[in-house]
């Protein structure tokens, strides 16, 4: 005889009602493959929140308290929806303490107490999932657990925010500035009225915090981060780099070199040739490098409501799998070590410098000691690419560069090597 796996939601917004529409369209194909019926049978709601048709239409309780569900012995999966860290944080720690399971696509709350979160779920024997909180629809952090297990990751570079890389794929095809790309944004719904977690790329942050747990093992949080948005990117930069061969995104970067790892999120130019330049408007995009497969890339949509409710109930049929077979609840991540950053003189990368100045000569002097790649100069500014250098000489060199320059902006350069 199957068996039956409880569900309670919390939160039937967009993604809430995606999960209840998957799981219906999917449920006779998970329970023939899993043997387990998976089924909701509360959720909850604002006060206030009118959602008794949908209830009413797949068979489900809405309740308002949250208690209805903590203490519903019945109930063995709780799914966090909400969003924001409070109180989704305190509903999650209590299901975990109630001995019930939990899935989430919470990055905000994984990425600043998902250690927390994860001991809490270890200590009760419960499982903590949360494969929706990174690049929506696409399955990399499963992946990255089980199919580069045998595999030393030494690279991960994402796009990883929709919002961004939309406005930046139209400042590149219809010449539009940040302005104007944000308002497109927004009219069309992929940026909020106040887009700061997006455009300030911390969205990207909490996400490449994330990557880098599952990657390389190491707790990193939003301190140990360099984070920059795509504010300052102008029509001028995205008209040099077309002309030098690339396109600015706006990149997570996860590296690891010799034990050490560095994590960093801000517009980069991409050489044309590498696979996350072909990504557009709102869509997502992971590359990654490793010693064993060495480069692959994996694409999709990076948020919306199915693709989303489909990795949430992903981690329900991961669960139901291992409820079927008796099996302990595993953590999503197994794998850790200390966490060691990488130091400035060893963070090595080419760089563009957009450097604002009267001063020309003065600053081609300066530059003279350093390979060049590519340059662009008017009246009153220089545009430059330059060959690999340490992130400690570089802050040397900006240093020097600031007495003769009223203004410097630097990007990192991904080549595809």
């Amino acid at each position: 005889m199957d068996k039956t796996l409880n569900v309670g939601l919390l939160g039937l917004g967009v993604v809430g009602g995606g999960v209840v529409e998957v799981l219906a369209r999917q449920q006779e194909k998970i329970q023939k493959e899993t043997g387990v019926k998976i089924q909701i049978t509360k959720c909850l709601v604002r006060v206030g929140e009118d959602k008794s048709q949908i209830a009413q239409k797949y068979g489900f309780q809405l309740v308002t308290d949250i208690n209805e569900i903590m203490s519903d012995s019945t109930i063995d999966v709780v799914v966090e929806l909400i969003g924001k860290v409070h109180p989704a944080k305190e509903f999650i720690t209590q299901a975990l303490n109630s001995k019930k399971h939990v899935v989430t696509a919470n990055k905000d709350l994984i990425a600043q107490h998902g250690v927390e979160l994860n001991e809490c779920a270890a200590t009760n024997q419960v499982s903590l999932f949360y494969e929706a909180s990174v690049a929506g629809g696409i399955p990399i952090l499963r992946t990255i657990t089980n199919n580069y297990l045998a595999d030393d990751i030494t690279n991960v570079l994402g796009i990883v925010n929709g919002t961004t890389n939309y406005m930046l794929t139209k400042m590149l095809e219809e010449g539009l500035s940040y302005d104007e790309a944000l308002s497109k944004a927004q009219a069309l719904g992929f940026a909020e009225s106040d887009p700061t977690n997006d455009v300030d790329g911390i969205d990207a942050a909490y996400k490449m915090v994330i990557l880098s747990q599952f990657a390389y093992g190491m707790d990193v949080s939003m301190d140990d981060l360099t984070i920059e948005g795509i504010r300052q990117v102008t029509p001028d930069d995205v008209s040099f780099a077309q002309k030098a061969g690339y396109e600015i995104k706006l990149i997570g970067r996860s590296k690891y070199v010799n034990g050490s790892i560095e994590v960093s999120v801000g517009p980069c130019f991409v050489a044309n040739a590498h696979p996350l330049a072909s990504i557009k408007n709102e869509y997502n995009g992971v590359y990654i490098e490793s010693t064993g497969i060495h480069r692959s890339m994996f694409y999709g949509p990076g948020a919306g409501a199915l693709p989303t409710a489909t990795s949430v109930v992903s981690d329900l049929v991961a669960i139901a799998n291992n409820c079927q077979k008796n099996l302990p609840a595993p953590l999503f991540n197994n794998y850790h070590r200390k966490t060691q950053l990488l130091d400035d003189a060893h963070s090595i990368d080419c760089y563009y410098m957009d450097i604002q100045t009267t001063h020309l000569e003065k600053i081609k002097e300066k530059l003279s000691g350093y390979t060049i790649c590519n340059q662009h100069a008017t009246t009153d500014a220089y545009q430059v690419i330059l060959e690999k250098i340490a992130k400690d000489q570089l802050k040397e060199l900006v240093n020097q560069l600031t007495e003769d320059a009223e203004m410097i902006r630097v990007m990192k350069v991904i080549e595809n090597n």
